[in-house]
């Protein structure tokens, strides 16, 4: 067992032991935990991989008081991403939902990866690779039967009204999320107002409407692992909506090399006006950061990204 007193332990001993239970049940033989690896630097929720005799398991803890649902959501999009558009993502443990007090633990199998800071040029094009299988998959309409998350806020996925992105776009992703980060009192009032300005004028903006294409819905680098067989998809909040959203957020957080893009042209079209857009498409991430992360200094670093795109827009 591994020593759940040791530095940076992000699960309990008890947790570890029922993660372990279940990883039995799963294998159909006794499993234990022999090392844990903390992963909080590269998750919105407290994580960690579970090393363990012929198999390892990532596990997730959820929060209440919508732990269960954000589960669910998790697990049904990598499913459907995986029947939809024939990528990899990462098989569950049992159920893939381990229900704990008022937790619930998310468990997959983990894999055998290349860090980030370790891919090479042939990992980077797989990256690149996947989104575009992912964007040749076209719904009816934008929108998904179910709502997602995006870290830990909810996603509306319902579809709206009119046909176009740019109403989607506002009414499922902006106003939300600007109230959001309003009512957290992250935002100064003509911040806010400025991004009123900008939706009012996503019409004129959004360009052209592509056809509703299945998107990753969370797609920053980190949201990919890179394997031996290629790269696989995690952290997914999948729905029918525009392709630039998830290659604008592929590098928000930091530059990826044009290895990852040059693949992704092999594949699917990139339209020659998404470098005037990317910033447009990054407006609702920047309004969840400052929701979910304002009262940090790393969460408050998005304002002035934010308040650049704004007067770029407005």
């Amino acid at each position: 067992m591994v020593d759940p007193q040791s530095p940076g332990q992000p699960l309990s001993a008890g947790l570890i032991a029922e993660i372990e239970h279940t990883t039995s049940r799963h294998l159909g033989q006794p499993w234990t935990c022999r090392r844990l690896t903390d992963l909080a630097d590269r998750s919105s929720h407290p994580a960690a991989l579970l090393h363990g005799d012929r198999l390892s398991i990532f596990a997730k803890v959820l929060n209440p008081p919508d732990a269960a649902a954000q589960a669910r959501a998790e697990l049904s999009g990598l499913t459907e991403i995986r029947r939809l558009a024939g990528v990899s993502t990462p098989q569950p443990v049992g159920t893939g939902q381990l229900h704990s007090a008022d937790l619930v633990v998310l468990l997959l199998e983990a894999l055998v990866e290349r860090p980030p800071a370790e891919r090479d040029r042939d990992d980077w094009r797989s990256i690149g690779h996947v989104l575009a299988d992912l964007h040749t998959v076209i719904g009816g309409a934008y929108g998904w039967p179910h709502n997602a998350y995006f870290g830990p806020l909810h996603l509306d996925n319902r579809p709206v009204s009119s046909p176009t992105w740019a109403d989607f776009y506002a009414e499922r992703r902006l106003l939300p999320w600007l109230r959001s980060a309003t009512d957290a009192r992250q935002l100064p009032p003509e911040l806010a107002h400025g991004v009123e300005q900008v939706v009012a004028r996503l019409p004129t903006l959004v360009g052209p409407d592509p056809p509703p294409s299945l998107v990753h819905g969370d797609a920053q680098h980190h949201n990919f692992v890179s394997t031996a067989d290629g790269a696989v998809v995690i952290d997914a909040a999948p729905y029918y909506g525009h392709p630039e959203i998830d290659l604008a957020l592929v590098d928000y957080f930091v530059p990826v090399p044009p290895a990852l893009f040059s693949a992704y042209r092999e594949r699917h079209p990139i339209d020659p006006g998404f470098a005037d857009r990317r910033e447009l498409w990054r407006l609702f991430a920047y309004l969840g950061l400052l929701t979910a992360g304002g009262d940090s200094t790393w969460g408050r670093s998005f304002l002035d990204r934010l308040a650049s795109a704004v007067k770029r827009y407005g």
